[in-house]
């Protein structure tokens, strides 16, 4: 069975969001809105490059340290398919740099933020066809703001640039996975940067594609969305987190929201950062299942249940 093992965050320093949005053309009404509305107040932004955030995230990460052989793979889930300029890998820097370059090393992008949702499910599928019950995989999420076109969605959120490591093992007892659902929403003209028209049909999706994947997520656990002791959700914004609770009949002090205003969407990362904020506060105890969410522009939903 998939289990996460450990996992570690990394939040760099946070610039106000005001500045920011101006920075990015947008107007005064605009940067409102996302503050009054969308309840972001400050973001994860540094001069600190990808593999050193990375490296960061990594080196915090309990488990990994000496036990570096067991690595077998070494997964990168990003959401913009490109990181650096060919031949430059900062992926590959931080295999070495961890001492594991004796491990197979890939990037996903396919499901874009919900990548890292689908790296730790095929990560657990590749470890338990290799059978050997020691054996381990390194996920590694979280990337640049490194151009205009990926620092925002429009209408949505802002992104932010905290890291996280996650070790994955294929038994054990610790964070088992319960239930993964995913839909993929395929478009012609899928892309971060979506057209207005995309734009348009992923608002009209939104509320339902999520609601289909977080109740088929926990259905294969064979329990309901109100068993589902704590939420561990994308960052994007407070205001569509709320809608969400109130379509759902969840109760919104089990979303953990406590990050949105003060991190800003990190890509991939944002479920996992979560998972280690909630778990230095005591909002994760022995026995409760929690949700992860995540949501890839394209349009990919994805959720995945685990027991604590």
């Amino acid at each position: 069975m998939t289990s996460i093992v450990a996992v570690s965050a990394h939040l760099p320093d946070t610039v106000p969001v005001g500045p920011l949005l101006d920075s990015l053309g947008l107007d005064a009404v605009r940067v409102l809105r996302y503050q009054r509305i969308y309840g972001l107040s400050k973001i994860c932004r540094t001069a600190d490059s990808e593999a050193d955030l990375l490296l960061a995230a990594a080196g915090k990460l309990e488990g990994l340290a000496g036990q570096e052989d067991r690595v077998r793979y070494v997964v990168r889930a990003r959401t913009v398919p490109f990181a650096a300029p060919y031949p430059a890998s900062p992926l590959a820097r931080v295999r070495d740099e961890l001492g594991l370059r004796h491990a197979k090393t890939f990037t996903l992008s396919e499901h874009a933020c919900a990548s890292g949702l689908l790296a730790v499910d095929l990560c657990g599928t590749l470890l338990a066809a290799d059978g050997d019950p020691d054996a381990l995989a390194l996920v590694l999420l979280g990337e640049k703001a490194f151009t205009p076109s990926v620092a925002m969605i429009p209408n949505v959120g802002v992104m932010g640039e905290g890291t996280a490591a996650v070790l994955v093992g294929s038994g054990g007892s610790q964070d088992r996975l319960l239930g993964y659902a995913t839909r993929s929403y395929g478009r012609a003209d899928a892309a971060f940067v979506m057209s207005d028209q995309g734009a348009a049909e992923f608002r009209r999706i939104y509320a339902d594609g999520l609601a289909e994947v977080m109740a088929a997520a926990v259905a294969q656990a064979g329990i309901a969305l109100a068993d589902v002791d704590l939420v561990l959700p994308h960052n994007v914004n407070r205001i569509s987190w709320a809608r969400s609770a109130e379509d759902l009949g969840l109760d919104p002090d089990r979303i953990f929201l406590d990050n949105v205003a003060e991190t800003g969407h990190c890509f991939c990362a944002d479920p996992f950062i979560n998972f280690a904020s909630a778990s230095e506060l005591g909002r994760l105890r022995p026995g409760d299942r929690y949700l992860m969410t995540s949501v890839g522009l394209g349009s990919t939903f994805s959720a995945m249940l685990f027991e604590h």
